[in-house]
């Protein structure tokens, strides 16, 4: 159960593991994105379950390793930042959070000093 009630209706897609990979949380978008994989019903089941090879593998070394992978994809026409991060409870590793943000075609970068 998600604890802060906000994260429902945030625009992007946030999703929770563990350690090993057990989906704990979902939020609405992230339940929407993944709706034909089962949605909310992801919850209790292994992240690596859902990735085919080769991105298995490297979520694998993101868990084992707690590194932090950022990339942007696009599908159906969609652009997206993805950015996987590990998380901690009380100063512990404890495991990933996805996060899942359309962006636009042509998104501003400033440099600031």
């Amino acid at each position: 159960m998600i604890e802060h009630t906000w994260v429902q209706g945030f625009p992007g897609a946030i999703t929770v593991c563990d350690r090993e990979g057990i989906i704990l949380e979902m939020n609405d978008r992230a339940a929407q994105s993944f709706a034909a994989e089962g949605g909310m019903a992801l919850i209790g089941s292994n992240a690596l379950d859902c990735h085919p090879e080769p991105a298995r593998t490297k979520l694998a070394h993101l868990l084992a390793t707690g590194k932090a992978n950022v990339y942007t994809i696009e599908k159906h026409g969609v652009k997206k930042l993805i950015y996987q991060t590990p998380w901690y409870r009380d100063g512990e590793y404890a495991g990933f959070v996805e996060l899942a943000l359309e962006i636009p075609a042509a998104l501003p970068h400033f440099v600031r000093g």
